[in-house]
């Protein structure tokens, strides 16, 4: 992601253009290599000499161009820093200041009047690492080394510079949808494998949105976006931007966001779509799952051997009211009965209401909502829903949800088909 200050774009009327580079431009390449080449070779170099190197390649002495910045701030982004002092430098800072400012004390003591003693910072340093038994050289090292411009290159992830133009140009996208208030996303001609992961990367990123359409003709994804919510901008904005790459893995897609941009968070807008051919840096390796879910799934396993538990696939038509994506199907080993488990932990209050009202007439027969206390829902609201509630804090209870599976098997309607007693 880019700084505020890295942020290139002009203004169409309204709308906020963002100036990407062209990842097939001579004189762009050029300079990625060789930005690249300084983080190759600058292992053991402190981050500011490497920013110094970045404004003696490309700023004449002066400061680099927010080009030149920004691709230096993505490779900042792949590197690895780390502190390097032999002592804790607040260690070292308050045993110094201490003896520095005893010194002084002292000088002004001893001073005859009218006379101002000369401060010798050796001496001091001297003191100091006699009784730390190091050398003065190692207590200047040690003093400022945990600032951030201290701190040295230990690794850096490399990439080719094609490849950094990219990463460039999709991060200047992310650092304009941080300004968003709301991002609408139509994604059209994909295969189903497709839309089902874009629905799992929306829940993995914890974001909250609504949908229109169906698989046959595509889908429209309101999602809202960081300035429309009260607190908690900074990370959920971070969320909606790490989406964007998911959402450039599809061939027809076309994205608009409402901004406030500026100081004045002025009303702006913001376009994006396939044929802007921006590349995503993303690999296409299927979906995610949040560590807290990871847990509860391994501890289900071990308590309820009777149940497979998989990650679900479906995409569930509600009418006309969108769509559903639950996240687990669990098949009972013995008699074959599948449950649908959705955990609701992220959404708004307003999200989880509209699911009670619309799985009751187009969801499964079977499935179970597990939700988080979180969103203080009302118990009224939760007996609407024919399949069982469970509630939980931090993570679901394994053992409980076991528990309410079990009245699914055995209980059948009037055509056979089995239900929840």
């Amino acid at each position: 992601m880019l700084t505020g200050d890295l942020v290139r774009v002009k203004y169409a009327k309204q709308r906020v253009v963002p100036l990407y580079i062209d990842r097939e431009a001579a004189h762009w390449l050029e300079a990625a290599e060789s930005l690249l080449l300084l983080y190759r070779e600058g292992i053991g170099m402190t981050r500011g000499e490497i920013e110094s190197e970045v404004d003696e390649l490309f700023g004449g002495g002066g400061k680099a161009t927010q080009v030149h910045r920004g691709l230096a701030k993505v490779l900042e982004d792949r590197a690895e820093f780390e502190v390097v002092a032999d002592i804790p430098p607040d260690q070292v800072r308050e045993k110094v200041f201490t003896a520095a400012a005893e010194y002084r004390r002292r000088l002004l003591a001893e001073a005859a009047p009218g006379h101002r003693p000369r401060f010798d910072r050796d001496a001091v340093l001297g003191e100091v690492g006699r009784a730390l038994e190091v050398a003065p050289e190692t207590l200047l090292n040690a003093l400022f080394a945990d600032l951030r411009d201290e701190n040295r290159l230990l690794r850096f992830e490399d990439i080719t510079a094609q490849r950094l133009i990219d990463r460039y140009n999709v991060a200047l996208a992310q650092t304009v949808l941080l300004r968003s208030v709301l991002v609408r996303a139509e994604v059209r001609n994909e295969r189903p494998a497709r839309y089902r992961q874009l629905f799992r990367r929306l829940k993995f990123h914890r974001l909250l949105y609504r949908v229109e359409g169906s698989m046959r003709d595509g889908y429209v994804f309101h999602i809202d976006g960081p300035l429309s919510l009260f607190s908690a901008t900074t990370k959920y904005g971070l969320q909606v931007a790490w989406f964007l790459p998911s959402l450039l893995q599809c061939d027809d897609f076309r994205l608009d966001a409402e901004l406030r941009w500026g100081p004045r968070r002025e009303p702006r807008s913001f376009h994006l779509e396939a044929s802007d051919r921006l590349v995503t840096h993303q690999a296409d390796t299927g979906t995610f799952t949040p560590a807290e879910l990871s847990a509860f799934v391994d501890r289900f396993r071990q308590v309820a051997p009777d149940w497979e538990l998989s990650e679900s696939t479906e995409v569930i038509e509600l009418g006309r009211d969108g769509v559903w994506v639950p996240d687990y199907r669990l098949v009972h080993k013995a008699s074959g009965t599948d449950v649908f488990l959705e955990v609701v932990g992220f959404w708004k209050k307003t999200s989880l209401e509209r699911l009670l009202r619309l799985l009751p007439m187009h969801g499964p027969p079977r499935f179970v909502l597990a939700v988080s206390d979180k969103l203080k829902v009302d118990e009224e609201a939760l007996q609407e829903v024919k399949g069982p509630v469970l509630r939980f804090k931090e993570i679901p209870n394994a053992s409980e949800l076991n528990a309410l599976l079990a009245r699914f098997v055995g209980a059948r309607d009037g055509s056979g088909t089995p239900l929840f007693d």
